[in-house]
């Protein structure tokens, strides 16, 4: 074996996959691999990015966790709880928004959040739902105690709330739309309580990034392109929306109102500012003792110091020597310069 032999001289990676799910902040990905943004950006830095939706948002975490993705759409939360939980070392490439209402706690047939009590709540078990139910319940002195949480697939929530059994329902758009059309729905708690605490992630696997930087500048790439076409006052940026929209089973009108729901960063430099300031490590303190609450950690997890995350100026919350998640400025900041 030469000196060469070993990891430090894997061939860089040519072929990338990417999964996505349905949800307002990540409908730019669908419409960027349909209009040729994916490729224009891969083809730039000489590689191929594949980009799947899945209509399961759990299946598509568990797929990016055994390795079949390199990259995730996915929450602050949930990647803390699955994949780097699971040992898989990951990397917040880019803040693309933060949940500005797009989260809410529903009620049928009552409007004060305080009439939750002692109901069955049915939510996808252990998700940013699960957490924004307790920090609805924290707001008014009550715990998880006072109701019982139901496990459901965010895949059959509208059905569910239209039987008679179900009371209430803690989800996320568009389904959150779907449901408040009913007559008897009522939003009694959503995510603009909390600002900047269910962040909407692209992700990648660290060593993946490490060893293939240039897909993280691809990513970053076809996030700015497709945000700033998609935001623009122009013809091409009302047909952008309406196709995203559409994609999501809604229309131009509905889209936009789940975006005024969002705090989207279109600018990559705001994105910076926001992964930069001191509430992105306020938050996912407040995250990771939610979830060691839980025992979602990990089995051998004995303090929410398990795992380590580190922030952008190198700080770390938890253990340095386990650090599995990490938010970084790297990519953001070479689109807010231009130099991608």
């Amino acid at each position: 074996m030469g000196p060469l032999a070993g990891p430090a001289a894997a061939a860089p990676k040519k072929d990338f996959k990417v999964a996505w799910s349905i949800y307002v902040g990540w409908m730019p990905w669908g419409y960027a691999a349909d209009t040729g943004i994916v490729k224009k950006w891969a083809d730039k830095y000489g590689i191929n990015i594949q980009v799947t939706q899945f209509n399961d948002y759990v299946e598509s975490i568990n797929q990016y966790t055994a390795g079949a993705f390199d990259a995730l759409t996915v929450t602050n939360m949930d990647a803390l709880s699955v994949p780097a939980a699971g040992g898989v070392d990951t990397t917040a490439v880019i803040v693309g928004d933060f949940s500005n209402g797009n989260d809410a706690v529903i009620l049928k047939g009552k409007d004060s959040l305080a009439a939750i009590k002692g109901q069955k709540v049915n939510l996808v078990e252990f998700s940013v739902s699960h957490y924004l139910l307790a920090r609805a319940l924290e707001s008014i002195k009550l715990s998880e105690r006072d109701v019982k949480v139901v496990n459901t697939s965010d895949a059959d929530m509208v059905a569910a709330y239209k039987t008679k059994a179900v009371t209430s329902v803690v989800t996320w758009n568009p389904l959150v739309s779907e449901i408040l059309a009913e007559k008897s729905a009522k939003s009694v708690f959503d995510s603009s309580k909390i600002p900047g605490e269910i962040m909407d992630l692209m992700v990648a696997n660290t060593q993946t990034l490490k060893d293939n930087p240039d897909f993280g500048k691809a990513l970053a790439g076809i996030w700015y392109e497709t945000v700033t076409l998609m935001t623009a006052d122009t013809e091409a940026g009302k047909a952008a929306r309406a196709a995203m929209g559409k994609a999501s089973g809604t229309d131009l009108a509905g889209f936009d109102s789940q975006l005024k729901a969002t705090k989207l960063f279109d600018k990559a430099a705001d994105a910076v500012a926001f992964v930069k300031s001191p509430a992105v490590g306020t938050t996912m303190d407040r995250v990771r003792k939610f979830l060691f609450d839980k025992k979602l950690l990990g089995e051998s997890a004995k303090s929410a110091d398990a795992i380590g995350i580190a922030l952008p100026d190198g700080k770390v919350l938890g253990s340095d020597k386990n650090v599995k998640f990490r938010f970084v400025d790297t990519y953001m900041a070479l689109a807010a310069d231009g130099k991608l």
